[in-house]
């Protein structure tokens, strides 16, 4: 998800890139969890790599992950990267539409739905094979906790104020999963957000299938306010 980030980047910084419970080579989870779980998975991975500092960049779930560490620990962090992200909640028809997936995915695994969920992540332009065969290898056990965690997650925005990292905030403009109003909202109540990015034509997924536009104010950020 980050590899045309983390080439950009890793000649000047250390970049850390890790799957959360039950996603990718982290593998499945018997167990519910939550994004609180996944912070303190996060904290407990720095600690583990002896990084006494760190700065987060976050996509959608990672946004979630990161403002919560953020708000845990909030002196082990310098800044924030969040991109295509909310501290809110999903609307009951989205949250619905998630819990039709979970069924379909326990029912069938990935093979009625990749192709839109590509789409839906990836918008219809971008080369998705590679994603969708992960998909279609994926198991279809105990998907259930993972799409749990995103639908029962508590809304941390009367918390934001407490969030005085220095952050900036990247958003697609044809995002279909999470509006571009969640990241002008997210942008306007952070105390300390440097910039808002909109990509043009860019889906949920910029930093991924539009880098060239990431990359630039990202590494500009990084630079100036992580070290």
């Amino acid at each position: 998800m980050f590899q045309p980030n983390v080439v950009e980047l890793r000649n000047e910084f250390r970049c850390v890139v890790w799957d959360q419970r039950g996603f990718g080579a982290t593998g499945t989870t018997t167990r519910a969890f939550s994004y609180w779980d996944s912070a303190k998975d996060l904290i407990a991975l720095l600690d583990h790599l002896e990084v006494a500092s760190a700065s987060l960049v976050g996509m959608s779930q990672g946004g979630f992950i990161s403002m919560r560490a953020a708000l845990l620990e909030p002196d082990r962090f310098r800044a924030l990267v969040l991109i295509s992200t909310r501290s809110d909640v999903d609307s009951e028809q989205v949250r619905q539409s998630f819990e039709e997936l979970k069924a379909e995915w326990a029912r069938n695994g990935a093979r009625n739905v990749a192709e839109n969920l590509s789409v839906f992540l990836f918008g219809p332009e971008y080369a998705a094979s590679a994603w969708i065969r992960k998909w279609m290898n994926a198991s279809a056990e105990h998907f259930e906790h993972a799409v749990n965690a995103l639908v029962s997650r508590d809304d941390i925005t009367p918390r934001l104020g407490e969030i005085t990292h220095t952050s900036i905030v990247f958003h697609g403009r044809d995002d279909v999963a999470i509006s571009p109003g969640c990241a002008q909202a997210l942008a306007a109540a952070l105390p300390n957000c440097k910039e808002l990015v909109l990509v043009d034509k860019a889906g949920h997924t910029p930093n991924l299938t539009h880098a060239e536009i990431v990359n630039p104010p990202l590494r500009d950020f990084l630079l100036r306010y992580a070290r």
